[in-house]
C-alpha cells in the first residue's frame, strides 16, 4: 500500500520532489503526478499527492517536507 506524504501545487514541484525521493532511495508512485486519472493537467483541490509505500511514509515525509521548504525558500 502506499501513503500519502506531501501535496504539492505545481506540476514542475512534484516531479523534482519525485526524482528527489528516488535519488535517496525511496519509492515513489508516478502514476498520479500528472493531474487527475483520464484528466491530465487538471488537479485535486489539495494539489499533486506525492505518495510512497508504507513502510517508506515516515522518512520520506521528513525528506519531502524539507525539500519543499528549500524549495520554497527560494
Amino acid at each position: 500500500m502506499y501513503e500519502t506524504i506531501v501535496h504539492v501545487s505545481e506540476l514542475a514541484q512534484a516531479r523534482v520532489l519525485i526524482a528527489a525521493l528516488k535519488a535517496h532511495g525511496f519509492h515513489p508512485l508516478e502514476g498520479g503526478q500528472n493531474g487527475l486519472p483520464g484528466m491530465p493537467g487538471v488537479v485535486e483541490p489539495r494539489g499533486i499527492a506525492i505518495q510512497v509505500p508504507d513502510e517508506e511514509a515516515r522518512d520520506g515525509k521528513l525528506l519531502a517536507e524539507d525539500l519543499l521548504k528549500q524549495m520554497r525558500a527560494r
